[in-house]
C-alpha cells in the first residue's frame, strides 16, 4: 500500500521504541508501550458512507484518505451495494478500492438461509474476489414463542448454510446485537449465540464479536460469554459504547478499558478489525463528506492508540 497514512499507521503500531502518553478526545488517556504489533487490517463498515450519500468512486477514496485499510461492504437492500447488482457492482468496488491500494476486506449480508434473495449471488461473487467472512441476516427475538423453539427453528438452516459455505470456502457470521431481550434480537443475548453456534464446525459458522454491544447486555459478564463463543470467534467489531448512553465518540465509553485486544492476541487474531461508526457523528447536523472524514480520523485514531498499547 502506497498510502502514508496506512504506512505510518504501520510503522506505528510495529515501533519498538517508547512512545510518551498521548490523551485522546479529551477523556481517554493511555501510556503507549512498546509491544509486539496487532496488525490486523482494520476495515470500515461502509455503512455509513452509504448513510453520507457518497458514490462507491467516493467511498474508496475517503477510506484511503483516513488511512484504512479497506471495507466491510454493506450488500443488503437499501444499502451501499444492492444485492441483485452484486455481481458487476462488488468487483466494480474493489477494483476502485484497489486503485487506492486498499481493500475489499468483509462482507455484510441479508442472508438468512442458501434461499435467501439473491444468496448464491451474494457468496459466488464473495469468493471469486477473496473475501471469506460474510456476517449473516439478524433474527429478531419472538415475544410470543418460547426463546428454545426458535433457536431450534433456526438451526437447521444454519446447518444448511454449513453445506454451502463448505462447498464455498466461507464462513457464515453470526453478530450479537442489542437488545438482547424478546422483541430485540435473539444473538444479543450471548447464551443463544453459543447454542446456536457450539456444535456447527467454526470453519462454516462462526461469530462476529461486538464488544459494543456485549457490554450493553451483558456488562462485565462479557468475558464469561467472550471464553466460551472464542473458538467460533472469527471477526472482532470495534465501536465504543457506555452501558447507560450507548455508542458513544470513540475514548469516552468503555472500550477502551477493557482488555478485548490482549484476549484477541492471546488467540493470534489475525483477521480484519470491522470499524463501525454508530455514534452521532454529525452531532444532530448534515451528514457531510468532510464532518465524516474528521469523525473517521478521530476514531481512527483512538483506536490505533488502543492498539497499539496491547
Amino acid at each position: 500500500m502506497n498510502d502514508i497514512g496506512t504506512h505510518s499507521r504501520r510503522q506505528f503500531l510495529r515501533t519498538s521504541t517508547a512512545v510518551s502518553v498521548i490523551t485522546l478526545a479529551g477523556t481517554f488517556t493511555m501510556p503507549l508501550r512498546a509491544a509486539e504489533s496487532f496488525a490486523s487490517p482494520i476495515a470500515l463498515f461502509d455503512k455509513v458512507l452509504h448513510q453520507t450519500k457518497l458514490t462507491l468512486e467516493d467511498s474508496a477514496a475517503l477510506v484511503a484518505e483516513v488511512g484504512l485499510d479497506g471495507v466491510d461492504c454493506a450488500v443488503r437492500p437499501k444499502d451501499q451495494i444492492e444485492p441483485e447488482r452484486v455481481k458487476e457492482e462488488l468487483p466494480r468496488y474493489r477494483d476502485l478500492l484497489a486503485k487506492h491500494g486498499r481493500k475489499l476486506l468483509l462482507l455484510t449480508t441479508a442472508i438468512l438461509n442458501p434461499e435467501s434473495p439473491h444468496a448464491r449471488d451474494v457468496l459466488d461473487t464473495a469468493r471469486r474476489l477473496g473475501v471469506k467472512y460474510y456476517r449473516l441476516a439478524f433474527t429478531k427475538w419472538a415475544k410470543d414463542m418460547p426463546v428454545e423453539k426458535q433457536l431450534a427453528e433456526l438451526k437447521p438452516q444454519l446447518r444448511d448454510l454449513v453445506a454451502l459455505n463448505k462447498e464455498l470456502g466461507l464462513c457464515a457470521l453470526l453478530q450479537n446485537h442489542s437488545p438482547g431481550k424478546p422483541g430485540g434480537y435473539l444473538t444479543g443475548e450471548l447464551n443463544n449465540m453459543h447454542e446456536l453456534v457450539h456444535d456447527l464446525p467454526a470453519a462454516q459458522i462462526g461469530v462476529a464479536f461486538d464488544l459494543g454491544h456485549a457490554l450493553i447486555v451483558h456488562g462485565d459478564d462479557w468475558k464469561t460469554h467472550f471464553e466460551k463463543l472464542k473458538t467460533h470467534l472469527h471477526v472482532a467489531y470495534i465501536k465504543d459504547a457506555a452501558r447507560d448512553k450507548g455508542f458513544v465518540p470513540f475514548g469516552e465509553g468503555e472500550f477502551g478499558r477493557t482488555d478485548y485486544f490482549t484476549r484477541l492476541k492471546k488467540m493470534n487474531y489475525t483477521a480484519p478489525l470491522s470499524l463501525h461508526i454508530e455514534y452521532d457523528w454529525a452531532k444532530g447536523g448534515e451528514k457531510t463528506r468532510g464532518t465524516l472524514a474528521k469523525a473517521l480520523r478521530e476514531s481512527f485514531s483512538v483506536v490505533r492508540t488502543w492498539l497499539a498499547a496491547v
